[in-house]
């Protein structure tokens, strides 16, 4: 076992957030949708699809805002908030989303979400492997509304051959890539550990269930991702 990879088992998910995000956020839209072949526009469609009719919308981690604006677009007449801990983020994020009258964004951290409203549903996509389980879904309770919903999507560490063999080349892949984009290159490498070490998806069903939601799961793209919905009973 390598030291770069013993030291990441010795830190906490939520430090790798400004190494990989601190100076990323002009170049993240393509990003995303280079190195994931085009599925995180399909991912967040689903997510999407999992809102019910609302009129508050809390998306956490928002970004640059792709899901935010996915979420504005379907619901022109509700209120929309992004938040995130990145400040280049939620700049590029403004600028992309000058057209969505119904968006604001605010700096904030989702474990200490301090927003005084509640919320129709509240979702992020990507968060969920760097922060507490516990923490989180507590922070978001705190926010959410009788009957509400909390849709969580991340990516997950494959299971069958195929996806195994192909999710192994992709990020031999980007590791090479990386030399070429150094801003990137510590994601490339960092993240394929995290994914493989983090079991968020077990983690937050029971988080859920043990705060009385119900749960459901759909899983995406040969199991790489997933989407976590938690709804709180009236």
């Amino acid at each position: 076992m390598s030291l770069h990879y013993l030291e990441l088992t010795t830190e906490s998910p939520r430090d790798l957030v400004p190494r990989f995000f601190d100076e990323t956020a002009l170049t993240y839209d393509k990003i995303i949708r280079w190195t994931t072949f085009g599925k995180d526009k399909y991912w967040k469609d689903e997510i999407v699809k999992k809102i019910p009719p609302s009129d508050s919308i809390l998306d956490l981690a928002c970004g640059t805002g792709i899901l935010t604006r996915k979420i504005a677009q379907k619901f022109p007449n509700a209120k929309i908030i992004g938040i995130d801990v990145s400040k280049s983020y939620l700049e590029v994020a403004k600028i992309k989303s000058k057209l969505e009258q119904n968006i604001s964004f605010v700096r904030q951290d989702a474990e200490k979400l301090n927003l005084n409203s509640k919320f129709d549903c509240i979702t992020s996509s990507y968060i969920s492997k760097y922060c507490s389980p516990k923490v989180l879904i507590e922070s978001c309770l705190k926010h959410l509304k009788p009957g509400a919903k909390i849709i969580l999507h991340d990516f997950l560490y494959p299971t069958t051959e195929v996806a195994l063999k192909f999710w192994n080349l992709h990020f031999k892949v980007l590791n090479i890539v990386g030399y070429f984009l150094p801003k990137w290159r510590e994601v490339f490498i960092e993240l394929p550990k995290l994914i493989r070490s983090s079991n968020w998806l077990d983690e937050y069903e029971r988080e859920m269930k043990k705060n009385g939601l119900t749960v459901e799961i759909q899983y995406l793209t040969w199991k790489s991702s997933a989407i976590l919905t938690g709804t709180k009973i009236i």
